[in-house]
């Protein structure tokens, strides 16, 4: 690997793919960034993100589906990335009810196009996200990577437990170093409009009622997008490597006796949608009107991380406290919307 070969982000004009594209480029590492635009959510923040990371010189873009393998194979044989982040994917765990297809060929055909691709480019680490969904009917908390993941309750989340299965098969076949990162409910400047605190600032601030699922008694993790991309760029830097002790025995669901590591991102501080409401309320100085609904299929009640690995393995853990990140959301969202 030379100096000079890029680290390939895929996803680049989407929510944690814009970070960290911009936060590797801020240390003066050249970066290629591909996106298909996939209209989930406004096309218009995407191509804004977008002309932020096109200014920098280090910066290159291929606007394509990873999905259509034979442009997945130019993109490699063209810009030969060293290093792979692989953040594009369909998002969403309610949207998968209606448009189940989607996530098949965003999650799964296009993941398995870009193993092949890692595997004939001789690339030195995979990156790439999962998500805290994939502990589905999991109830002990926090969860652990080390916990068995084999009920996932939404179609969005079992496409994300595949992902890791289909790493650890080419980690196994052809010793390609992979890790897989499960997010937990990523927030920020920049964030997705889909997403909760988003939303609710969105509606909030327009006078306009919030849907309130579980009546907003839902517990999550929430974790600032600064945390995230520090995460992700330090695990970047350290490849998987195999579990001497590992035993099929009693198998660990994090590790193996190949180059594949799972982790959590998480801020370890699950609170109350209902909390966060009230955060962002007092940020923008005006109060939610309120529609209680009752929990929707494919939602989780809770979810907790476990970081101790990540905190042994690479020195890191999420810590932005949560009135910290709303304040710096909101402040983002006042800026970009003018309002």
């Amino acid at each position: 690997m030379t100096a000079s070969a890029p680290t390939l982000v895929t996803g680049a004009a989407g929510f944690i793919g814009f970070a960290v594209a911009r936060r590797l480029l801020e240390l003066g590492r050249p970066v290629v960034g591909v996106d298909n635009f996939a209209p989930y959510y406004d096309r218009a923040l995407k191509e804004a993100r977008l002309r932020v990371l096109e200014a920098q010189p280090l910066f290159r873009f291929e606007r394509l589906d990873l999905a259509d393998s034979d442009a997945g194979n130019r993109l490699f044989g063209t810009h030969r990335p060293a290093l792979v982040i692989h953040l594009a994917a369909e998002p969403g765990v309610r949207y998968s009810l209606e448009n189940p297809r989607a996530y098949i060929d965003a999650n799964l055909v296009a993941f398995a196009n870009l193993l092949e691709s890692c595997r004939h480019g001789a690339v030195k680490h995979l990156t790439y996200a999962s998500s805290s969904s994939v502990y589905g009917l999991n109830r002990k908390m926090p969860f652990s990577v080390h916990d068995n993941v084999d009920h996932p309750v939404s179609l969005y989340a079992a496409t994300k437990k595949a992902n890791e299965l289909m790493a650890h098969s080419y980690s196994h076949l052809f010793g390609l170093p992979a890790t897989g990162l499960r997010f937990f409910t990523v927030y920020g400047p920049w964030g997705r409009p889909d997403m909760a605190v988003y939303a609710f600032t969105h509606a909030i601030a327009r006078g306009r009622p919030i849907q309130v699922y579980n009546h907003g008694r839902t517990l999550r993790d929430f974790t600032y997008i600064d945390d995230v991309v520090e995460g992700v760029i330090r695990v970047l830097d350290h490849p998987a490597a195999p579990n001497p002790v590992w035993s099929g025995d009693s198998p660990d669901p994090a590790t193996s006796p190949a180059p594949y590591r799972v982790y959590n991102i998480g801020n370890r501080t699950p609170v109350e949608v209902n909390t966060v409401i009230a955060l962002i309320e007092h940020e923008l100085g005006r109060k939610a009107e309120k529609v209680m609904r009752d929990a929707e299929p494919g939602d989780m009640a809770a979810t907790s991380a476990d970081v101790e690995d990540l905190a042994r393995d690479i020195g890191f853990s999420p810590a932005t406290p949560l009135a910290e990140g709303i304040r710096r959301f909101v402040a983002w969202y006042r800026d970009y919307h003018r309002g």
